[in-house]
């Protein structure tokens, strides 16, 4: 129960619901104990009249009476169940939204480090099945639980002051009951998790096959894969039937335990009521009533006992990620205007997972208003000065500066706010093509998204599609080329009119021509702003103001275009090797 503590916060907070639903259950099990009572009663009055003591119209207005405030009682204690369920069911929907927001919240405060050493799967699982197995705890369980301590107080309590004999033996067998459920609970819990698995592996395989349907068609594995999603499903099946067998047992035996639980009233009422311990068969009525009243509580402490389980589990998986501290801290809450100059001053990074190092002792200044392009070989850690300016990672020595201050102290959300980044790997979403444009400023109008996709020379291509801006894009934009999706990213670059704006080698799926259009473009968009462009092509570098040049983590080169093909190094020879190849296309 340790890792279920952190729960207690929201009872705290909900406990207006929690402490009415309290009552409310109170109030309900009272008025549901009214039909034993009444029941026992009328037994008593008709045998008053077997035995000539009372007439038939008492005997028959008496009947009426009681079967009246049966129904009156039962209909109060149904309403009354209503409200109690609606009280703590509605109170644990109310912590699932909760904690769902938090997760949700850690999730985005988590640093880029988290996502490499965690799948999707396990963290979509968390958020979902795991907080779901949360719920069950904070509204059923606790309600049950709630309703059977109740109900066993004030049962117990009405059966004592009729008989206490009879009431030690109708309580005999509900220990033997409660165990045997608990025992099928458990069991029930350990094959429902392993089938979990199973089905979990079935959903992730086929999630794989439908996001690389493409590759898999390329290759002809279309057998391969079917065959492996048809051992997986064998092996769930399997699964679910050894899970169906064991819970086919469970209705069954809550039937027998109740028929044992009736026949020892009956048997032992039976002798009393012949010793003359107890005056009326109205009482032996009223205990059967009681012991079916007290069976679903009995039974349900194996059920409540496997919930409280599995979110005791669940919870402890949830708090791992919520324990966890961001590497990246907002250490300045003040908010301040960015300009946009960006200067690295001996800068190292060695990334914590991989343990290599990026970035060695790093210096270059962008003012506002310049542009810097970044060029090198693969891997010489041009997308890391990117991460770093977007503070996805902090540096490992060295500083970085915003506008002369350190970039730890400027306020986190200000920084990202100032930024438009274009990544490598275009992600795009499923939504319309103008809502992807638009989720780099959510309040554009209609002109300014067709004047950003002019800018990125897509507008043309959207207008082929039969939607055209409204067109739907399948997951991860897959409905688009590759080039496409790059320019429909640098639309929602542009549309955020940022301070700064970083372009992550996001020309390369571009042919040549579409690239020069799109570079144009962006000369006149980037005067007042801070601009950075990695990659590998000198056409895309050659109208920057500055140039570096990066060989494992350092500039081994640096100027301006014409200063860099003077110097007859690395620049040189890629500008003369790229320019030969256009030739000859």
């Amino acid at each position: 129960m340790k890792e279920l503590h952190y729960l207690n916060k929201y009872f705290v907070k909900y406990k207006f619901s929690f402490l009415l639903g309290i009552v409310i259950t109170i109030v309900a099990q009272i008025f549901s104990l009214f039909t034993p009572k009444l029941i026992s009663k009328s037994f008593k009055a008709i045998e008053s009249y077997a035995k000539n003591t009372s007439s038939s119209a008492v005997i028959q207005a008496e009947l009426i009476h009681n079967i009246l405030l049966i129904i009156a009682t039962t209909i109060i204690a149904g309403f009354l169940t209503f409200l109690m369920r609606q009280t703590l069911i509605v109170m644990s929907r109310h912590i699932e939204f909760d904690v769902k927001n938090e997760v949700f919240k850690q999730y985005e405060n988590l640093s880029q480090n988290f996502y490499k050493q965690n799948r999707t799967g396990d963290l979509m699982n968390r958020i979902s099945e795991d907080v779901s197995k949360v719920r069950m705890y904070v509204g059923p369980a606790v309600m049950y639980t709630i309703n059977t301590a109740i109900r066993f107080t004030v049962v117990i309590a009405y059966m004592y002051a009729v008989s206490p004999k009879l009431t030690l033996y109708t309580l005999l067998p509900l220990p033997i009951l409660s165990y045997a459920i608990f025992k099928l609970s458990t069991e029930i819990n350990k094959r429902s998790t392993t089938f979990q698995q199973y089905l979990s592996k079935v959903s992730s395989f086929s999630q794989e096959v439908f996001s690389g349907i493409r590759v898999i068609k390329a290759y002809s594995l279309e057998e391969q894969q079917q065959a492996e999603m048809k051992d997986l499903s064998e092996e769930s099946k399997y699964k679910s039937l050894q899970l169906a067998k064991v819970q086919a047992v469970f209705g069954p035996l809550m039937l027998a335990l109740i028929g044992v639980s009736n026949l020892v009233v009956i048997y032992f009422g039976g002798m009393l009521y012949i010793e003359g311990s107890i005056s009326s068969i109205g009482t032996i009525a009223e205990f059967i009533l009681y012991v079916n009243m007290l069976t679903w509580p009995v039974a349900s402490l194996g059920w409540i006992s496997s919930m409280i389980q599995e979110a005791e589990a669940s919870q402890k998986r949830i708090n791992e990620f919520l324990k966890i501290t961001p590497d990246i801290q907002n250490s300045n809450l003040n908010h301040s205007l960015i300009q946009g100059s960006i200067a690295f001053k001996n800068v190292s990074f060695t990334y914590d997972d991989t343990h290599v190092t990026a970035l060695k002792n790093l210096s270059f200044t962008v003012n506002k208003g310049q542009t810097l392009a970044i060029l090198g070989k693969t891997g010489s850690g041009k997308s890391s000065i990117i991460s770093l300016i977007s503070r996805l990672y902090d540096t490992t020595e060295g500083s970085i500066e915003i506008d002369g201050q350190n970039i730890k102290e400027v306020n986190l959300f200000d920084l990202r706010n100032s930024i438009a980044c274009v990544p490598q790997d275009a992600f795009l979403f499923s939504d319309t093509i103008e809502n992807n444009i638009k989720f780099g400023n959510e309040t554009a109008t209609a002109e300014s998204v067709v004047a950003a996709a002019k800018k990125a020379v897509v507008h043309d291509n959207i207008l082929q599609f039969t939607h055209q801006y409204e067109t739907i894009l399948g997951e991860r934009g897959i409905t688009l080329s590759g080039g496409q999706k790059q320019r429909v990213s640098i639309a929602r670059a542009l549309i955020k009119e940022a301070e700064i704006l970083l372009l992550d080698d996001c020309l390369s799926a571009v042919d040549t021509e579409t690239e020069e259009l799109i570079l144009t473009n962006l000369l006149d968009f980037c005067k007042e702003k801070t601009t950075l462009i990695v990659s590998h092509r000198v056409s895309s570098a050659k109208n920057a103001d500055h140039i570096i040049i990066l060989e494992d983590g350092q500039i081994i080169e640096q100027g301006t275009h014409n200063q860099l093909v003077k110097q007859n190094g690395y620049y040189a020879e890629l500008y003369a090797k790229q320019l030969s190849e256009k030739d000859l296309t």
